[in-house]
């Protein structure tokens, strides 16, 4: 009985989505919404469940290791990063109500966002993971560490990067 249970809960797909305070993380929401999760589904196809992360960055990756003042700003930069968190979260809980989607689990977790992706791929036991695609050019994409290209060779699902195109603007 167990092992049906168990087989029937992972028939569930988990699809967990990467989001940032930008339009193009929220483009991927609302396109993973679209194709995944508009109540076209076909009877008997397996249902989804949605998870949406925000990686929230530390204040010292922020403001940097030590210096001048540092710490006096620190509660200034925690709060300022906790009030972007909670905004974030706020509009893509918005977007998936508007959506009809309310089942979705929402996640804050501090850290930088490659890895912090990869590992809420493995607590949520993910599926797919989506991102949002920024068009940036491959030098800059090395130069500033891509969370896109990180993901997509250690997360441990596949990863859909969803680029908007210029005509849906």
């Amino acid at each position: 009985m167990a092992v049906v249970e168990a087989a029937e809960k992972k028939e569930q797909k988990v699809i967990l989505v990467g989001i940032t305070n930008c339009k193009e993380s929220f483009y991927a929401l609302d396109w993973t919404l679209r194709h995944h999760f508009s109540g076209e589904a076909k009877p008997g196809a397996a249902t989804s469940k949605l998870v949406v992360v925000y990686a929230k960055a530390t204040p010292s990756s922020v403001i940097g290791f030590g210096g001048l003042g540092s710490v006096d700003i620190l509660p200034f930069v925690e709060s300022n990063l906790s009030e972007i968190a909670t905004s974030v979260i706020a509009e893509a809980r918005e977007l998936c109500v508007a959506k009809t989607t309310s089942e979705v689990v929402y996640e804050v977790i501090e850290g930088d966002a490659s890895t912090v992706l990869c590992d809420a791929v493995e607590k949520f036991q993910a599926d797919l993971l989506v991102l949002g695609s920024y068009g940036y050019p491959p030098i800059k994409r090395t130069v500033i560490r891509s969370v896109k290209d990180y993901c997509s060779h250690y997360a441990r699902c596949n990863v859909m990067i969803v680029k908007q195109l210029m005509q849906e603007n």
